[in-house]
């Protein structure tokens, strides 16, 4: 790493932290020919193959964007639309790969959509999955029934609960 103040080709790391959510390393550097300190950040790269064949890298803005149009009108704030951008990430970052389909993008989405809120979840899975009819609605209708009344049967019989 050169030296931005006088160029020299070398440095020397003094201290590596981790940044909040893990996607950085912050290392402070010092110079050993005029011995001034200064920062670098390393980011991993995580690029995303969209449909047309073209790479971008990913955004958790885009995932945001995307996924805002499905909670209009909806009980969803910004916070909460950032935590699942997050969630997403992490879950794509935790597979090891420097790239991935804009549709398993896509698939990461879905879940953490659906315990967010079920009705922005119908919303964009039915864009995203492509429902052509009613059907499709009925069948993911069902399936959301089905999951949570699992998880009220489970509830009952929780000593606890």
């Amino acid at each position: 790493m050169h030296c931005p103040f006088c160029r020299h080709p070398d440095s020397r790391v003094v201290d590596s932290r981790i940044s909040e959510d893990g996607s950085a390393i912050r290392r402070r550097r010092q110079c050993p020919s005029c011995m001034r300190r200064f920062t670098t950040m390393e980011h991993t790269s995580l690029s995303v193959i969209k449909r047309s064949g073209v790479s971008e890298e990913f955004s958790r803005q885009k995932v945001i964007a995307g996924v805002r149009k499905a909670c209009q009108g909806r009980p969803v704030g910004e916070d909460d639309l950032a935590k699942m951008a997050q969630q997403v990430e992490e879950k794509i970052r935790s597979r090891g790969v420097a790239e991935i389909d804009a549709d398993e993008v896509g698939l990461a989405i879905l879940e953490p959509l659906r315990e967010l809120d079920q009705v922005a979840y119908l919303r964009f899975a039915s864009v995203y999955q492509g429902f052509d009819s009613l059907e499709d609605f009925e069948s993911a209708i069902a399936s959301l029934r089905a999951e949570r009344d699992s998880g009220q049967d489970s509830r009952k019989s929780d000593p606890a609960g």
